[in-house]
C-alpha cells in the first residue's frame, strides 16, 4: 500500500526507552484523499517532538518515532479500540478532530480493509519494536524504562476545561510507574513552569499497556503543553513553528528530565 515506514528505531545503550507515538506527520493515500480541509494541516500532531529531544541520541537512549499520522493509526490505543477515558476522546482511527470537526469528507472515510491493513502494519509492528526492547533492556539492565513523549495544545476544550499545565504526568495512578521515577521527573521541573500527575492524562495505552513496575518494567508518559515551545501566534493560523526564543529553555528542561530518570534506579 505504501513504501513509508511504519516508524524509525534507533538501540541505545541505557535503560531507557522513548517512544514518540504521535508526531508523525506521513498519510497512506486512502487518509490523505478524504481528509476534509481543516484536517490537512494536521493540527492534532504532537509537533515537533523529534526536534525537542534531539539529545537523547548523545545520552545512549534508545528510541521509536512514528512516521505515520494519528489519522492514519492512533498508536496509543488499544487494538481493540477500547475506550481509555470515560470523557469524551478519539480513538484508534478517529473521525473527529480535537476541535470537534469532521476528520474525513462524507463518504469517504477509509475502508475496513485500509484499517485492519495499518492496524497490521503500523500498530502491530510499532508495539511489537518496544516489547522486544524493553525486553531486551530488562535482561541487560535489570529494569527498563519505557518514556511516552507527547505534546497538545494548553486549551482542548472538548479534552478538558480550561489551560492545561506546561507538564502533565501520567502513570495511570502509580500503577505504571515506581513513585521514585515520578518524583526524580517532577522534582527537576524549575518552579516556572506548571506541572500536574495524574490529572487529565494518566497515560494511554502505551503507558498502561507496558508499564509493569512488579516485573521491572516501568512507563510513564508526558504530555507537554505546546504553549512551551510553538510559535502561538503562528500555530493559531494553523502554521506550526518552533519559536525560536522558547526551545532551548524547553530543550534544556526535558534534557534534565531524561537525565534524572537515567539517574534514577526503580525502587
Amino acid at each position: 500500500m505504501t513504501k513509508v515506514p511504519a516508524f524509525n528505531f534507533s538501540q541505545g545503550d541505557s535503560p531507557l526507552l522513548v517512544s514518540m507515538p504521535h508526531s508523525g506527520l506521513a498519510l497512506t493515500q486512502a487518509v490523505a484523499a478524504g481528509l476534509t480541509e481543516a484536517a490537512t494541516a494536521l493540527p492534532d500532531t504532537d509537533w515537533y517532538i523529534p526536534e525537542l529531544y534531539d539529545f537523547i541520541d548523545q545520552l545512549k537512549v534508545s528510541r521509536i518515532t512514528a512516521n505515520y499520522s494519528r489519522y492514519v493509526i492512533d498508536l496509543n490505543r488499544p487494538y481493540d479500540d477500547k475506550p481509555l477515558y470515560q470523557s469524551k476522546t478519539t480513538g484508534l482511527f478517529p473521525e473527529i478532530l480535537f476541535s470537534e470537526r469532521p476528520l474525513f469528507k462524507a463518504g469517504q472515510t477509509p475502508t475496513a480493509e485500509h484499517r485492519h491493513w495499518c492496524k497490521e502494519h503500523i500498530w502491530a509492528p510499532y508495539h511489537h519494536t518496544i516489547a522486544q526492547e524493553l525486553a531486551r533492556l530488562k535482561d541487560k539492565f535489570g529494569y527498563a524504562i519505557l518514556f511516552d513523549a507527547h505534546s497538545i495544545p494548553a486549551q482542548v476544550p472538548m479534552l478538558f476545561e480550561g489551560t492545561l499545565p506546561d507538564f502533565n504526568w501520567g502513570t495511570n495512578d502509580g500503577n505504571a510507574c515506581g513513585a521514585a521515577l515520578l518524583d526524580a521527573v517532577t522534582g527537576v521541573v524549575e518552579s516556572r513552569f506548571s506541572q500536574v500527575s495524574n490529572g487529565r492524562f494518566k497515560g494511554g495505552y502505551i503507558t498502561r499497556h507496558f508499564g509493569q513496575p512488579e516485573q521491572g518494567i516501568h512507563a510513564i508518559q508526558l504530555e507537554l503543553s505546546q504553549a512551551t515551545y510553538l510559535d502561538l501566534d503562528k500555530a493559531a493560523q494553523q502554521h506550526y513553528q518552533l519559536d525560536a526564543k522558547k526551545r532551548p529553555d524547553i530543550r534544556a528542561q526535558l534534557q534534565r528530565i531524561i537525565e534524572a530518570l537515567l539517574n534514577e534506579p526503580p525502587k
